[in-house]
């Protein structure tokens, strides 16, 4: 009987679709405010946007490098073996299970109903549990209508991605198309609006009238990096892409250039139409969205029904590309006895269906663990650390392989994959030092992965 494989049925415009997909989402849109309070000024915040990009983009291009030589379903997991070892391959996959991407899920979720509360206004619920807490940390029950629609969406996704790839590629492209629609909209009125100060969003005067230090900015780049993060999730698809050594690194890369424009555009937009005090504000109330705000400005209350609209799109394209990946690491890893095995299963489809429905579960669980700010940074403190494993991937794969074909070799080397390793040190060390409640729990269900590693290595040798 032959063994269940996955299928190559994704070219270089529908990798370029879902690396983007799985970019653009709730960041775009919210992460303007926590970066101006960080900051305090409108053309540094800029600046940190700039930077972001640019460090997201040399972390794409060492990972299209490794990507290019080692494509396979599974991603940095499968890469990771070969690098290094069986091991600290595990720990990426258990973290992506812990944290990285199921925490992705989840925020996205989270974003998705609050945009959804905001046009239709969910009626509150279990009111009189919101005060219950798990060690003064996690309120399970705080928002809980927003909460319940957060964990009905990640199970619809879930449902919609078992019935096969293509379906869900098709539904991610028409979802991009609506989203980019909706963006250059709002940056085009935006910035063409009387109400925009265009001088006003280069200005890099400070409102504390302090200057600007490199822990706020590393601090502020968390934030953005939230909104870059998501271009290495094409590597999980990677045995279901055609000519994948030379499809994955040209779509990683293509689709990266225009998420920073798109930023860069829109966020431009924002910063003229917003005082850096009203961007402050919004993030120290904690209520209200950045980009409600500044369309609000020169379009009233039809523009916050437009945004939040957007919004909802938004998320759920996001969602639903994360959705798809991801599961696709947990499979690689069942198949070696390296997770549940039923997660190695497929359906009829073609598709892992328990490691959907593993990755479901989990995610609405941590759906009702915290807020949505508390859950991005959670990600970007855990999810750096195996970027800069990556990117010091391609110098020990430069002397383990010298004469192995490359489909593509990184731009810059050495000095640019150099630079992602330092910048992941800084960052993640900044995290632990500026909010160390967050690095905390992003570390524990990290080192989660060291006992499982031991258990499912004693299961899997017990089988053999």
């Amino acid at each position: 009987m032959t063994a269940q494989q996955l299928k190559p049925t994704l070219g270089l415009k529908l990798v370029i679709v879902f690396a983007i997909a799985n970019i653009i989402g709730s960041g775009v849109y919210k992460k303007v405010a926590p970066m101006a309070d960080a900051l305090h000024s409108s053309g540094w915040v800029l600046i940190a946007w700039v930077i972001g990009g640019v460090i997201s983009l040399f972390g794409a291009l060492s990972y299209a490098e490794v990507a290019g030589l080692l494509a396979d379903t599974g991603g940095d997991y499968s890469y990771y073996k070969k690098i290094y070892n069986r091991f600290f391959a595990f720990q990426f996959g258990w973290s992506t299970f812990a944290i990285i991407q199921t925490a992705s899920i989840s925020s996205l979720a989270y974003v998705f109903a609050e945009s959804l509360n905001n046009v239709v206004h969910l009626p509150a619920m279990l009111t009189s549990w919101a005060d219950v807490n798990i060690a003064g940390v996690f309120y399970p029950f705080k928002d809980f209508n927003i909460k319940l629609i957060s964990i009905v969406l990640i199970i619809l996704l879930t449902w919609i991605n078992t019935k096969g790839l293509k379906t869900g590629a098709w539904l991610g492209t028409a979802m991009l198309l609506l989203v980019f629609a909706g963006i250059f909209i709002i940056a085009g009125f935006g910035l063409s609006s009387s109400h925009s100060n265009l001088s006003s969003a280069f200005s890099f005067a400070t409102t504390n009238n302090e200057p600007v230090t490199f822990s706020a900015m590393f601090t502020a780049m968390l934030a953005a990096f939230w909104a870059y993060q998501g271009w290495a999730s094409v590597g999980y698809i990677g045995g279901e892409v055609k000519n994948m050594n030379r499809n994955i690194p040209r779509g990683i890369t293509i689709g990266i250039f225009i998420v920073i424009a798109v930023y860069l555009l829109v966020n431009t937009a924002y910063l003229s139409l917003l005082p850096i005090q009203t961007l402050e504000n919004i993030n120290q109330t904690g209520s209200g969205i950045a980009a409600v705000e500044a369309v609000k400005v020169f379009w009233g209350r039809n523009g916050e029904l437009f945004i939040a609209i957007l919004i909802l799109i938004t998320t759920l394209g996001c969602n639903h590309a994360t959705v798809i990946t991801s599961c696709r690491i947990y499979y690689a890893m069942a198949k070696e006895g390296l997770f549940f095995k039923k997660v190695g299963k497929l359906n009829k489809h073609d598709v892992p269906h328990n490691s959907l429905l593993y990755q479901c579960v989990w995610a609405c669980i941590l759906v009702l663990s915290g807020t949505f700010d508390q859950l991005t940074d959670m990600i970007i403190f855990a999810v750096f650390v195996f970027y800069g494993a990556t990117a010091l991937g391609v110098f020990i794969l430069r002397k383990k392989m010298p004469d192995a074909a490359r489909p593509y070799k990184v731009w810059g080397y050495p000095i640019v994959p150099a630079i992602v390793i330092l910048f992941s040190a800084g960052l993640f060390i900044n995290t632990i030092i500026t909010q160390p409640r967050e690095a905390g729990i992003g570390l524990a269900l990290m080192l989660t992965g060291v006992p499982m590693w031991y258990w499912f290595s004693r299961r899997s040798a017990g089988t053999d």
